[in-house]
């Protein structure tokens, strides 16, 4: 039996190698007496060391089984630095050789005293939009323009280029300016501030603040995001690079939210100049760009102050007069509550006062039409004229 225990435990040696330690019953021998047996030793390789220093014959192997990360690299090919990979290229309707599958089209509502300017300029953008072969529809009962693509139609972004231009045209933008939308370099953006403020009066002071006095912050924008704006009604069409529409509508949504233009106008000013210097590049422009706080100063209501002044001044009246004659103020009312009668209490209301109407009414003068109104009135007045 202390055999059979004994084997058991040399089997167990060999399945479970990382622990060390031999559970053995209390009746086993000391450890001293116990040698290993054949298996043990052809699973534990006792001679190798698990620290593997530098130089050594382990460290060969590591080496050997690192990855090589360059295995699947390949040169980069030669390319010229002077060509603009991110320029677009032009469109070439070779590009496209067939037409497109399905016709695409757009249509939109322009405000009723548009409809004379579309009428005239309205053989312009046909032309234009013929170049592109997109067709073009006015429909004056309507009030509505639509474009649409054709057989003849390569380009498959032309369409949306015209969408773009009679919205546009339908925001009271001139027809040459808004023709530069059919221009692969120039995009547009029409940016929605009816509802970003409740107040109606508080609107439109915030809209001309963007205009500025004769179109001054509206035109150093322009100069500045290299763009076209124009505000009208509800809305702020711009025209421009990407960039330049991305700068355009935050200052213009700032706007709204209560932070003057010319904080931002400041901001690009000094962004330009920067943008000059090519040792900037890589740098953080955080550190020369102001930061504007918004002050709260807590500033008296005009009718609170009136208020309050005329407070002041009765109370230093009140004081003259109660130093003046305190004995004569006592005597007078104690007068005025002898004078006094008690009213008597009646349970109808009382009679209401005649209107306008009423009186005119009475007098006759409601029936007259208004030519006699004004001949009676002039009469009035001339004869209190002649009797003074």
């Amino acid at each position: 039996k202390d055999g059979e225990n004994r084997k058991q435990n040399w089997n167990a040696q060999q399945f479970f190698l990382p622990s060390p330690r031999i559970v053995r019953p209390s009746s086993h021998p000391p450890r001293s007496s116990i040698r290993p047996g054949p298996s043990l030793c052809a699973t534990y390789d006792f001679s190798m060391s698990n620290i593997i220093e530098k130089g050594s014959k382990n460290s060969g192997m590591i080496d050997a089984e690192k990855k090589n990360h360059n295995k699947y690299r390949r040169p980069k090919p030669d390319i010229d630095p002077d060509v603009d990979k991110w320029k677009q290229p032009e469109w070439e309707d070779v590009m496209m050789k067939s037409s497109l599958l399905e016709e695409s089209s757009f249509a939109c509502l322009f405000p009723k005293y548009r409809e004379r300017y579309l009428r005239e300029v309205w053989p312009v953008v046909t032309r234009a939009l013929d170049g592109r072969k997109v067709a073009c529809e006015l429909n004056l009962i309507e009030g509505s323009m639509t474009v649409s693509t054709t057989r003849r139609t390569r380009d498959p972004y032309a369409i949306m280029k015209a969408r773009d231009l009679i919205r546009l045209l339908a925001r009271s933008i001139p027809a040459p300016q808004a023709l530069k939308i059919l221009n692969d370099d120039v995009y547009c953006d029409i940016i929605k501030i009816g509802g970003m403020v409740r107040n109606k009066d508080r609107f439109v002071k915030r809209r001309q603040r963007l205009v500025g006095p004769d179109g001054a912050t509206l035109r150093a924008l322009e100069l500045l995001t290299e763009c076209y704006m124009l505000v009208q009604g509800n809305t702020v069409s711009v025209m421009g690079p990407t960039a330049g529409i991305k700068q355009a509508r935050s200052v213009v949504v700032d706007c709204m939210n209560n932070i003057h233009p010319v904080y931002n106008i400041k901001r690009l000013m000094i962004r330009k100049e920067l943008a000059k210097d090519p040792r900037l590049a890589e740098e953080d422009w955080s550190r020369f760009l102001p930061s504007f706080k918004k002050k709260n100063v807590k500033r008296k209501r005009p009718l609170q102050a009136k208020r309050e002044a005329a407070a002041e001044q009765r109370e230093r009246e009140e004081a003259k007069t109660s130093a003046a004659g305190s004995a004569e103020g006592g005597e007078r009312k104690k007068a005025k509550r002898g004078k006094g009668e008690k009213k008597t209490y009646t349970p109808f209301p009382p009679a209401q006062t005649p209107s306008k109407v009423d009186k005119q009414l009475d007098s006759g003068e409601y029936f007259l039409l208004e030519h006699q109104r004004k001949a009676k009135k002039l009469a009035e007045r001339q004869g209190g004229a002649g009797g003074a």
